[in-house]
């Protein structure tokens, strides 16, 4: 389960990195993967961080349009950046993929989320996920 966690943490730090830049999730996750190759300090990008990035990227447009449908009190553009990427990353994993249980999705967006982001995220996103969860049938659509 440790090689997921990482993989998760790393999918979240390349959407964030890329957020940040203002660069496409892909073109950061190629910057990662180039990194690794010619500097032994830096991780792997392993198969699950990209499957997970380049997942998110096929579905970036109606994950976006979800949370701004879902997410009470907040707009996309003023969510503090490090809760607005575990969201969308938790929520493409959690909508769209369907070997990993709910609740450890939603799980280590918390973990996540406690890790880097303020005392009161961890409570925003658990709810704007476990919503997620319950409307997840209808959420799927393209």
């Amino acid at each position: 389960m440790a090689a997921r966690n990482n993989a998760r943490k790393r999918a979240f730090q390349i959407l964030f990195e890329a957020d940040q830049r203002g660069e496409s999730v892909t073109t950061v996750m190629a910057d990662w993967i180039r990194h690794a190759r010619t500097d032994d300090r830096q991780p792997p990008v392993t198969e699950y961080t990209m499957e997970l990035v380049e997942g998110y990227a096929t579905q970036a447009a109606r994950i976006d349009e979800l949370i701004s449908t879902y997410a009470v009190g907040w707009t996309l553009d003023r969510m503090p950046v490090v809760d607005r990427n575990i969201v969308r990353l938790a929520a493409y994993e959690l909508v769209w993929v369907d070997g990993t249980p709910d609740a450890v999705v939603i799980d280590e967006a918390v973990r996540l989320t406690k890790e880097f982001s303020t005392d009161e995220s961890p409570a925003f996103v658990n709810g704007l996920l476990g919503r997620f969860k319950d409307l997840k049938p209808s959420l799927r659509r393209v």
